[in-house]
């Protein structure tokens, strides 16, 4: 590659910046992921917003944390690191929901695993601090967002405090962090020094003194031993999330209080468009010779909008994205479609056109005085909002703009998508079914028990029936072969052995089947993990079943999976475990037994049948 070809990508050594012309950076980026520039990567993305503005960036992508020297290559930055574990949370990176190593890692050439160091914001920011005595460090990102206040931690299985005691970084951006790091690096760049930037919002900062507005959460220590005071915190918390009423939060930690500032604002449709037309090469850095797992999968995808206002408990978007869905504009999807068509291994194949949930582009609250003031975790639970808008015309619009673009042939929708939206927008389930599956659709019932669904923040089995029942008879008429790929998660707050059997059942009855289950794992900032810890639901104060044991969650995983044979023993023992045998008949295809007449049973001292729950 020329250098004239190196330069379109943004520097990640000396070389490059000398080519720029630069002698010193303005930010350093420091990352968990590696170099994609693709606007479907926060860190990119972020950087390509600061380049535009006139400010000089790097990025140094997965460095090596046990080397200070691997953190001087590009120098001392005149403004501050911006420091990332990645796109993941780096413990959720590693581990599985039974905490065993990954053997590879999507964000990283080859899939390689161990490129980032376990808790990557904590490591990164001691490696920067070891690098460049007193510049000033500024964590952000999924990992920092999720642990801005003492949370509960799976893989320690304790309440830590705050990622920003433990790093001991100047300050948190917490969410999509685009206005708050621009507001940031221009008020450096005037001169104003770090510490003195204490009301900016979408950000945590160890704070002197208690501001007058604030909400206090219990402190670090009391959440540290009673579970009541972490679901107070928790839902203390939940209630400030909506940037148009927040107060700040603060949670003390010992002698330090730790305050949250309000959220973000919502990015305007120009903003949005603006981030997505920055010149993205949408190609891996020229330095890496193997394949990039996650770039691979996304590489032809794009990105409609932001935000979800689901609610569901097991996902923290909401708390890391915001509740507003932020649309752009067909314009900007369009604009960028010309470019994706011009990369050199285009097709014609758009991968995907979405978001967090596909079917909420173009989606708002119809009642702005409501908005304001709302406190609702969920528009859709436990029943739609009334000030919801649910109109499908942009959407199909926008669809029907991307189909109509000469070279695109295919445009797929393999982000999830709400069915319970569906009966709400008919004109975009027309047009998902008959152009925008490629012979699966990806939804996620999670569960089909209700009382499960419940605690999920979830629709019910009686809708997702609905749902099914309709996509299969209009594949039907429309002559189409598509089949529906349910995802459901084992092991989740609220679910006991005896519910998966029925969802084992129901899975068998509607003829579906499950080729991988997700076991639930207690991420940070999630109402799942706050219900995993405490063992109740932090709103109503209920008690919740909580599948602890290696063994139930094994059983739970063993039932979703009937259908394969080396999981055969493991299903017969869940069956007996919840005294319903008679299931296996069902489940495994058993010939029914004749019962004999005129003769006792062959074993009349047995016992008789345990009753069915």
């Amino acid at each position: 590659m020329t250098r004239t070809e190196r330069c379109k990508f943004l520097p990640t050594c000396r070389a490059d910046m000398h080519a720029r012309g630069w002698d010193e950076l303005d930010v350093l980026f420091v990352s968990g992921d590696a170099c994609i520039d693709h606007p479907a990567f926060g860190t990119p993305l972020l950087a390509r917003l600061l380049e535009s503005k006139g400010y000089r960036v790097g990025i140094l992508a997965q460095p090596d944390w046990k080397n200070q020297q691997a953190f001087r290559i590009m120098g001392r930055p005149r403004l501050f690191a911006a420091i990332s574990a990645g796109a993941m949370d780096s413990m959720v990176n590693h581990y599985t929901a039974a905490k065993k190593i990954r053997r590879d890692d999507a964000y990283t050439p080859g899939g390689k695993a161990g490129k980032r160091p376990n808790r990557a914001v904590i490591a990164y920011t001691a490696a920067i601090k070891g690098a460049f005595k007193g510049l000033p460090t500024v964590i952000g990102g999924i990992e920092a967002s999720l642990r801005r206040l003492a949370h509960y931690d799976y893989w320690d299985d304790k309440v830590r405090r705050s990622i920003l005691v433990d790093s001991k970084a100047d300050l948190l951006l917490y969410g999509m962090a685009e206005n708050a790091l621009l507001e940031l690096t221009a008020r450096m760049s005037d001169g104003e020094e770090l510490r003195a930037i204490r009301d900016l919002r979408g950000t945590a900062i160890i704070t002197p003194e208690e501001p007058r507005d604030a909400v206090r959460l219990p402190s670090f220590e009391e959440t540290l031993g009673d579970c009541s005071a972490y679901n107070r915190a928790f839902k203390l918390a939940t209630e400030q999330q909506n940037p148009l009423s927040a107060n700040p939060l603060i949670q003390a930690h010992g002698q330090r209080l730790v305050q949250i500032n309000p959220p973000a604002l919502p990015l305007t449709e120009n903003q949005l468009d603006h981030l997505y037309a920055l010149p993205f090469t949408r190609l891996p850095h020229p330095d890496y010779a193997e394949k990039i797992p996650a770039y691979e999968q996304i590489k032809f995808s794009i990105t409609s909008h932001r935000g979800c206002f689901g609610g569901c408990a097991f996902c923290a978007i909401t708390h890391h994205q915001g509740k507003t869905i932020q649309s752009r504009s067909e314009d900007s999807i369009l604009a960028e479609i010309d470019r994706l068509t011009e990369h050199q291994d285009f097709r014609g194949t758009i991968s995907d056109i979405g978001g967090p949930t596909a079917n909420m582009y173009g989606l708002c609250c119809g009642n702005p005085n409501a908005e304001k003031v709302c406190r609702r975790p969920s528009c859709l639970h436990p029943e739609p909002c009334k000030n919801l808008q649910t109109n499908d015309r942009r959407a199909v619009r926008m669809l029907t703009g991307i189909r109509r673009h000469q070279k695109v042939k295919h445009v797929f929708v393999a982000s999830g998508i709400r069915y319970d939206l569906l009966p709400f927008q008919p004109d975009y389930f027309d047009a998902l079914l008959q152009h925008h599956v490629g012979g699966l659709l990806k939804v996620a019932p999670e569960s089909t028990v209700d009382r499960v669904t419940r605690v999920m923040r979830k629709p019910g089995a009686a809708i997702f029936t609905a749902f099914l029942d309709k996509f299969r008879r209009s594949s039907r008429q429309l002559g189409l072969r598509q089949s529906i790929v349910p995802y459901l998660i084992s092991g989740h707050p609220g679910c006991r052995l005896e519910d998966m059997v029925e969802v084992a059942l129901y899975l068998k009855k509607h003829r579906l089947k499950v080729e991988q289950v997700q076991g639930f794992t207690p991420t940070p900032g999630s109402l799942a993990t706050c219900i995993y810890h405490t063992g109740s639901d932090p709103f109503s104060g209920e008690p919740v079943h909580v599948p602890r044991s290696v063994k139930e969650q094994r059983l739970q995983k063993a039932l979703l999976l009937y259908h394969r044979p080396e999981l055969k023993k493991d299903l017969l023992e869940a069956l007996r475990t919840c005294n319903r045998e008679e299931a296996a008949k069902e489940l495994l295809n058993l010939p029914q037994t004749k019962k004999k007449t005129g003769s006792a049973p062959q074993n009349a001292t047995s016992s008789p049948p345990k009753p069915h729950r």
